[in-house]
């Protein structure tokens, strides 16, 4: 049997449990030029909480009654298509369920003796491919920048700041409670950490950052990102990756209140989707893969198990009990 969860209705605020369903299915037959996947990992991001609503997007919301989207990967256990065998591991997107069937488009092989499967949704998969074109590409960094990062313990943000180390940048984190500041500066090197749950967030970037900041990555909008803006150099670079302390929203989305610091600064505030940079998600792997090899880079997947524990692990996205990347294991 395929254990799938189903979107039942469409959330206000934070999902409830009753959001989705726990079903059971016979595993799908495997028609020409399909493979049926047997899903080992599922990538659980803060993205899915918009995949839920009946908004336009840049992708279309999950419709009722369908399985979960998600990130995963797994393993091919019939193929009658001619690009995959039978044993091939393969990353797309299976949604939140034990058996995927699918033509194999969006689909593509990843080497385990590389790295771990949990990896390749991690900083080997979305999260990671997010931070790197998001750092390098939106927010141009060049040695020297001093770059602020919000959710910076997490999976996007950790990897962010550890790119902007490698790259010669001064790099502070912002992230919740002492044990993930501590994180940030003693295992992934950043030169300063915020807690936004016990500090000012304005006066500490002030202290950290006396001249100002070149580059902000955000991951969570709100009363953070305002406080941003407020400490931004000239011609500093703003990249929108995320907004989760806005998602659960009940009312109108807090915006930006000091968005004028763009303009007297010259600033830019830019939006980012991965999706946009897919054709080179190759090349950044290689990159990447090469600085992880190296020592520079870390990866940090945090691993829960069972598919009936989804909604529980799904709500430390929002509750912040989690560090790096959060995986649901399914087998």
């Amino acid at each position: 049997m395929n254990k799938q969860i189903i979107l039942t209705q469409r959330p206000v605020g934070m999902p409830k449990e009753e959001t989705w369903n726990l079903q059971s299915s016979e595993v799908p037959a495997c028609p020409e030029g399909h493979v049926l996947i047997q899903n080992h990992y599922i990538s659980l991001d803060p993205a899915m909480r918009g995949w839920m609503n009946n908004t336009k997007s840049y992708i279309p919301p999950v419709e009722i009654g369908d399985v979960m989207r998600a990130g995963t990967i797994g393993k091919v256990v019939e193929s009658k298509h001619p690009k995959y065998q039978i044993g091939d591991v393969v990353s797309g997107w299976g949604g939140v369920q034990q058996y995927s069937l699918t033509s194999g488009q969006g689909y593509y092989k990843v080497d385990t003796s590389l790295a771990p499967m949990p990896t390749y949704i991690g900083t080997l998969g979305m999260p990671g491919m997010t931070a790197y074109f998001g750092i390098l590409e939106v927010g141009k960094i060049k040695e020297g920048d001093t770059v602020l990062i919000s959710g910076a313990a997490g999976a996007v943000g950790s990897v962010a700041g550890q790119i902007a180390k490698i790259k010669g940048c001064k790099v502070i984190g912002i992230a919740g409670g002492p044990e993930k500041c501590k994180y940030l500066i003693d295992e992934l090197g950043f030169d300063g950490a915020i807690d936004y749950k016990n500090e000012s967030v304005i006066r500490k970037i002030k202290e950290h950052a006396p001249k100002g900041i070149d580059v902000y990555f955000d991951n969570v909008g709100g009363d953070i990102l305002d406080a941003a803006l407020a400490r931004i150099r000239m011609n500093a670079r703003i990249v929108i990756c995320g907004a989760i302390s806005q998602y659960n929203n009940t009312t109108a989305i807090q915006g930006p209140s000091n968005y004028l610091s763009l303009l007297v600064n010259r600033g830019t505030m830019q939006g980012m989707v991965v999706m946009d940079y897919a054709k080179d998600y190759g090349k950044a792997a290689m990159e990447m893969g090469g600085w992880m090899m190296q020592g520079k880079l870390k990866s940090r997947e945090d691993i829960y198990e069972g598919i009936e524990n989804f909604y529980p692990t799904f709500q430390r996205l929002f509750t912040g009990e989690k560090k790096g990347k959060l995986v649901l294991k399914v087998i």
